[in-house]
């Protein structure tokens, strides 16, 4: 007989397993209110949750809306869903009404559970869908039509119920990308996808029994979801801090204890400007969603910060490729090495894998990369014979380290002539009173398409349009170079942290500054 992994045969849901070894430590400290559960505890508000979805007769196959915020009950309903073998389908609790019933028509929803904040959306979304869910909330409804969904034993019914069995196989989670370079995409994540995503991880970052992992993301982005399905893995604790803020979040590490919590470069920075210091407890912040600068390391390295930059997508369950403090000093720019049983593969236009050091799209197989999307023909544009195309353009080292130049449907035609991004960013970012920037394609009469750039200065920098041109001038060839030119205090970005483009197109058209005519 061979060796038979324990996702090969049915499995139960990971909070039944990790409560069956260890009941009496802590799962879940909740930041804001003060208290914490055991994993016993914890077991018994999702069996109270479950009582409520078996009533409505929802099981193995159903799909379960969420549109909550960060909070202890949205990790219950996890749990929950998971123990009845349903799909969960976190929604983005801050998008209007209309861009929620788009992607609530192709789920096909059994219920939708909201809270106190979100009952009233939920409501209008029911009523634009053909045929509207069971809604739920985990707050006190105010609305005859919305049912109340236990996320505690004092007001569930106190009862053990047979966990479904789960297959590697089984569509656990099903999220949706951030949309920013077209319609948002349903992502199926798998039983499978996650436990090799939270094995990958730990081999990684490394896991500590007494480990507390702070969750302070948006949990309907797997940023914020992935620390509570890893902890539930580890037998470790997840504190979730239910809205990040620099003072508190920094107050929150130091109290708690927190030895790793996963930011974007932006909530990083902000940190560090209301002079936040990391405890001896920290061991890693993780830092994804948007790519970090160099100068924001610096600053990291500076004040002792353990930070570790990473590549990641929703269709791989987060991360792809993880670099270690030690390397973001030796090796700028860099997101690491690939993660475990993670095969990263360079690619020419034609598919074929080009020579180390040279740029091509990354393509990515492994066990953390999703089956597919809901709409198979998004599935068969993305799915080559190497693996899944993440439409970004990188490049490797000799000793596979990663460096992620821009997105490949970024690229700017302008007369004929193909511009990545990425390229001139990183000029841009070299220019001495510049600490961020974002380049996109802007409509031109004559040329197609003409190079635009948004800058954020360096703290206490002047910064002119023109002086933008001149530092481009002998670094870039001239239709590289950007002809339209605009200063903001932050770039716009979406809820998971990554450039919102078409803000940043906006933004260009409205404040814009022509600064040359084409070189």
């Amino acid at each position: 007989m061979g060796v038979v992994t324990p996702l090969e045969w049915p499995a139960r849901d990971l909070l039944s397993h990790r409560v069956d070894a260890t009941p009496q430590r802590t799962a879940l400290i909740d930041a804001d209110e003060g208290t914490q559960w055991t994993y016993r505890e914890f077991d018994r508000r999702v069996e109270a949750a479950v009582a409520a979805l078996e009533r409505e007769g929802i099981g193995r196959g159903d799909r379960v809306g969420t549109l909550l915020d960060t909070r202890p009950a949205f990790a219950v309903l996890v749990f929950a869903a998971m123990r009845r073998g349903a799909t969960l389908v976190p929604f983005h609790a801050r998008e209007t009404v209309p861009e929620l019933v788009s992607k609530a028509s192709r789920t096909d929803l059994a219920a939708l559970v909201c809270g106190r904040e979100t009952e009233s959306t939920a409501l209008e979304v029911a009523r634009g869908l053909d045929e509207a869910p069971t809604l739920r909330s985990v707050d006190e409804p105010t609305d005859g039509a919305v049912s109340p969904v236990p996320t505690s034993p004092e007001t569930g019914e106190n009862t053990a119920s047979e966990p479904a069995s789960l297959a590697r196989e089984d569509t656990a989670v099903i999220m949706f990308t951030s949309g920013t370079t077209g319609r948002p995409k349903g992502v199926r994540l798998t039983v499978g996808n996650l436990v090799a995503s939270a094995t990958a991880s730990a081999l990684r970052l490394g896991v500590d029994p007494d480990d507390r992992w702070l969750c302070c993301l948006p949990m309907f982005h797997m940023g914020g979801l992935a620390p509570v399905l890893r902890s539930t893995l580890y037998g470790t604790t997840v504190v979730i801090q239910r809205a990040f803020d620099p003072a508190e979040t920094a107050r929150v590490i130091e109290r708690e204890a927190v030895t790793g919590v996963s930011l974007v470069p932006t909530m990083c920075k902000r940190l560090l400007e209301v002079g936040w210091e990391p405890t001896d407890a920290l061991r890693f912040v993780l830092l994804g969603g948007a790519p970090a600068s160099e100068s924001l390391l610096e600053r990291c390295r500076e004040r002792n910060v353990p930070v570790y930059p990473t590549y990641g997508m929703t269709e791989t369950a987060s991360q792809i490729a993880t670099a270690t403090p030690e390397e973001t000093a030796t090796h700028e720019g860099t997101v690491g090495q690939p993660l475990v049983n993670t095969d990263v593969t360079i690619v020419d236009e034609e598919g074929q894998p080009v020579e180390t050091g040279v740029p091509g799209e990354i393509v990515v197989s492994g066990p953390t990369v999703t089956p597919g999307y809901l709409e198979a023909e998004h599935t068969e544009s993305a799915v080559s014979d190497r693996g899944l195309r993440t439409g970004d353009i990188g490049r490797r080292d000799e000793d596979g380290r990663l460096w992620i130049l821009n997105r490949r449907s970024d690229r700017i035609v302008t007369g004929g002539e193909n511009v990545d991004p990425g390229e001139v960013i990183e000029v841009l970012r070299s220019h001495p009173n510049v600490a961020d920037a974002s380049v996109v394609g802007l409509a031109d009469p004559e040329w197609g398409e003409r190079v635009a750039a948004l800058v954020v200065p360096a703290e206490d920098g002047a910064l002119e349009p023109e002086s933008i041109l001149a530092h481009c001038e002998d670094r870039l060839a001239g239709f590289k170079r950007p002809k339209t030119v605009a200063v903001a205090d932050a770039l716009p970005r979406t809820a998971s942290g990554t450039v919102d483009r078409e803000a940043v197109r906006d933004r260009l058209r409205e404040d814009g500054v022509d600064v040359a005519s084409r070189s």
